[in-house]
């Protein structure tokens, strides 16, 4: 392994063991990240007594400050362009009521025994005599070879020990593209209710960890198979299911919704056009009904989950702020160019639509390309070239008539100047006038023509200029 430590950091964690004569080990994620073959710029080092005290000699010869963090027992130091983080060999036990453990001071094995998975307890030895010398108690290596997640310990007590552990294995599971161990998945599901000792905030940052991974539906599958969904995003979990009446069944929502996340995630690593995506068609099972002669519906289904939106951003601790806001306005945009696509587009509704996009315009058609899932080649190549005729007018539209940055070509401060008027509903009314007269293509977005406009309007409500 010792190709793997040219990093000229090592050299210098080496010669502080060997002064300090102490067994010193590089742990955890970058190990794991050789096998991966992936770059790795975080460093564990686990050191056989003080960590902190190591970790401030070393940060002496690096010429490196050292941040102490004396309640965890960690210190950590950034040195080029890696982050080194230094804790002493420990063991570790639990109470039912916390997920923050007792720790006492241990040997490498009890360090190892703690980790949470066998692909993350990989230790290779800094010591002179056995530098570069891999550790691998608990078959990780195998692991890795047969993308596995696996717990050290028996995994019933490795998850209720630490709950969050749950996450980070689904997780795990998600970024790398590995399954979970049998017995671990069996754990997760006996173990789900213990979540409920765990921050919202550190529920939803693995979350928001699975939703960025490559297939976001592998870690949603696990979620939702293990119970743990319900718990923690029952929302979600409410949209599994298909109702069959008189012999007509709807989609199951659930797995369109993953099925819209993975077809989004081929073309955007944004977060939260992902979670437009995720609550795109939220509302669906408060929304649902049956019509005779027509079938199921879910009329207003878009409305309705662009309301739930902030009380789910809120339930889960996510940003109260634009984010937010910009997934509220993609669940309320949502269905605009799919209608589009299937009408013959005119001018007018193209205009509308760039007037409530705006700048999140590409987003929007992005979420609603995704959200064709049909089977139905037919249906699938006749949406895609419509959508292509509405991306292309969206365009043509916009060079023409520059709505998609809306700034009135007349103000309500030209109307009150204008009228001799102070603020009130007239100026409100002249205003939505010459709004609507754009959009519906009556006038082009042009201050001359909404001035002129603005004069006929006002006359037809007995106003004269001043």
């Amino acid at each position: 392994m010792e190709q793997y430590l040219s990093h000229p950091v090592f050299e210098t964690l080496a010669s502080v063991a060997a002064e300090e004569q102490i067994r010193v080990f590089v742990i955890g994620g970058y190990v794991r990240d050789i096998f991966l073959h992936r770059p790795s710029k975080d460093l564990d080092i686990v050191v056989l007594g003080n960590g902190i005290s190591f970790a401030e000699k070393v940060g002496r010869k690096l010429q490196a400050r050292v941040s102490v963090f004396k309640n965890f027992g960690t210190a950590m130091l950034r040195h080029q362009d890696l982050e080194i983080e230094f804790v002493g060999a420990r063991k570790e036990s639990y109470r039912s009521d916390s997920r923050k453990p007792i720790v006492e001071d241990g040997s490498l094995e009890d360090d190892q025994l703690r980790r949470d998975f066998t692909i993350n307890a990989l230790a290779i030895s800094l010591n002179h005599g056995t530098y570069g010398q891999l550790v691998d108690p608990f078959g990780g290596v195998e692991d890795l070879d047969n993308r596995l997640i696996r717990t050290p310990l028996d995994p019933e007590i490795t998850f209720s020990d630490d709950p969050l552990r749950m996450m980070r294995a689904i997780r795990f599971a998600a970024q790398l593209a590995f399954r979970i161990d049998e017995a671990a998945l069996k754990a997760i599901e006996s173990q789900k209710a213990r979540i409920s000792i765990v921050s919202k905030e550190r529920i939803t940052d693995e979350l928001n960890k699975i939703i960025l991974s490559p297939e976001p539906s592998v870690g949603f599958n696990y979620l939702f198979d293990t119970g743990l969904l319900r718990l923690i995003f029952p929302q979600m979990a409410d949209l599994y299911g298909v109702d069959i009446v008189k012999g007509k069944g709807h989609k199951d929502n659930f797995y369109h919704t993953l099925q819209v996340l993975d077809n989004l995630s081929l073309y955007s690593d944004d977060l939260w056009l992902r979670w437009a995506a995720i609550l795109h068609d939220i509302a669906k099972p408060a929304t649902k009904r049956f019509e005779d002669g027509h079938g199921w519906t879910f009329h207003g289904h878009e409305d309705k989950g662009a309301r739930m939106v902030p009380k789910i951003f809120a339930q889960l601790k996510l940003p109260l702020n634009e984010h937010m806001k910009f997934v509220q306005k993609l669940v309320q945009l949502h269905l605009r160019p799919i209608v589009l696509a299937q009408e013959v587009v005119t001018d007018s509704a193209v205009r509308r639509l760039l007037f409530d996009a705006g700048e999140d315009i590409e987003a929007l058609m992005l979420l609603c390309n995704a959200d064709v899932t049909t089977k139905n080649e037919y249906k699938i190549k006749k949406y895609r070239s419509n959508f292509e005729l509405v991306k292309q007018k969206l365009k043509d539209v916009e060079e023409r008539d520059q709505i998609r940055n809306w700034q009135p070509p007349v103000t309500g401060t030209d109307i009150m100047e204008t009228f001799g008027l102070g603020p009130g509903k007239e100026v409100g009314i002249i205003k939505n006038a010459i709004r609507e007269a754009i959009l519906e293509g009556e006038i082009r977005n042009d201050r001359t023509e909404a001035f002129n406009f603005m004069l006929s309007t006002a006359a037809g409500m007995g106003l004269q200029p001043k």
